[in-house]
């Protein structure tokens, strides 16, 4: 029996670089080499697209792995039916490839880029499709998806860098006539908590607004929720599973990227501490969320859960995290699902039609 193709896809042109070195790492350490022809592909921060040679996947994450010496230049090709093709000095090889996964984070990857990259060229891709992924990415629409879905969410407030840099006094008005301090000021399109800080005065939502600009055009202020952060992992496409509920202990203020990659000091509770009822309620609301932004393969939905026992959305992720200490494998690992099975299932998903 032939055995599958996959290329897997990592790095990016993307703040969330690092942390797709981290998940793809873990990707390809748990995925059998036994079932499937690995085609590990990393893109530099440059761009470059590269055939990693070595069989030491750790190389990813010591910073080494662009320097081995088997690397071939590399690309997939729009043209259907060519697949990956490698460069070495004057030759091209093509190298057939039955389905991508693409383990990136941020713009360039989980924004829908690559998913109409594969979608041109016909190769079947892990994950959501151009449109989903395009409403996940971007938080201004999956808060507009989750208001007509009439998911219960923060309030918030859409500011764009024209906005600011012509009025940032009268945008600063109005986020305080709309809202109380503390608020979140967070980056309309990008993961990993990149650019997201937390403002209780108004110099310090000066600051936040200007470093939210500094990764995106558009930027939100959004309420502050006082509750347990409480994620659920879902995965399938027309029959839907949800993992049990896992809760996030930042540790800090609040869980940002120091908290999750850098510093330690989060821990993960896994089952969340919530009532077997409020669990229950949780992962139908993120089954409702999957099915409104129109997601396939996998997402990983997020919530805050009140004291009061009231569920409110925060957002979705349509490639979650996949490091060592990522929630996405360790809630379904929790359910009953070892890694290696986990990936064996998002590849049979992506190849359903």
């Amino acid at each position: 029996m032939q055995k599958l193709s996959v290329c897997v896809l990592f790095g990016g042109v993307s703040p969330e670089h690092e942390v797709s070195l981290r998940s793809a790492r873990s990707v390809l350490e748990n995925m059998d080499a036994e079932k499937y022809n690995i085609f590990p592909v990393g893109i530099t921060k440059d761009g470059d697209w590269v055939l990693y040679g070595g069989s030491d996947y750790a190389a990813l994450t010591d910073g080494t792995w662009q320097d081995c010496e088997k690397n071939r230049r590399a690309a997939v090709s729009p043209v259907r039916g060519q697949g990956l093709l490698t460069f070495e000095n004057d030759c091209v090889v093509r190298e057939r490839i039955d389905v991508v996964f693409p383990v990136l984070h941020g713009e360039n990857g989980e924004d829908g880029s690559v998913q109409g990259l594969m979608q041109i060229a016909g190769i079947p891709c892990v994950g959501s499709d151009v449109s989903a992924s395009a409403v996940c990415m971007d938080k201004t629409l999956s808060k507009l998806v989750a208001q007509m879905a009439e998911i219960r969410q923060a309030e918030w407030l859409l500011v764009t860098r024209a906005d600011f840099t012509h009025d940032g006094e009268a945008v600063v008005a109005l986020a305080e006539g709309k809202f109380a301090y503390p608020v979140f000021v967070k980056p309309s399109g990008t993961g990993s908590s990149v650019g997201v800080s937390c403002a209780h005065d108004r110099e310090e939502l000066l600051a936040a607004i200007s470093e939210a600009l500094r990764f995106d055009d558009k930027i939100l202020i959004e309420e502050r929720i006082v509750g347990q952060e409480v994620e659920v992992a879902v995965l399938g496409n027309d029959t839907i599973v949800a993992s049990i509920c896992g809760e996030i202990d930042s540790g800090e203020g609040f869980y940002d990227y120091d908290a999750k990659y850098v510093t330690g000091t989060s821990k993960l509770c896994i089952p969340a501490r919530i009532s077997d009822e409020l669990s229950e309620k949780t992962r139908e609301v993120a089954v409702h969320a999957y099915r409104a932004m129109g997601c396939r393969g996998l997402a990983r939905v997020d919530f805050f859960v009140t004291p009061e026992g009231e569920i409110v959305f925060n957002e979705i992720n349509s490639i979650p995290g996949f490091t060592s200490i990522s929630m996405y494998p360790k809630l379904f690992t929790e359910s009953g699902m070892t890694y290696p099975e986990l990936i064996d299932r998002l590849l049979e998903l992506a190849l359903e039609t």
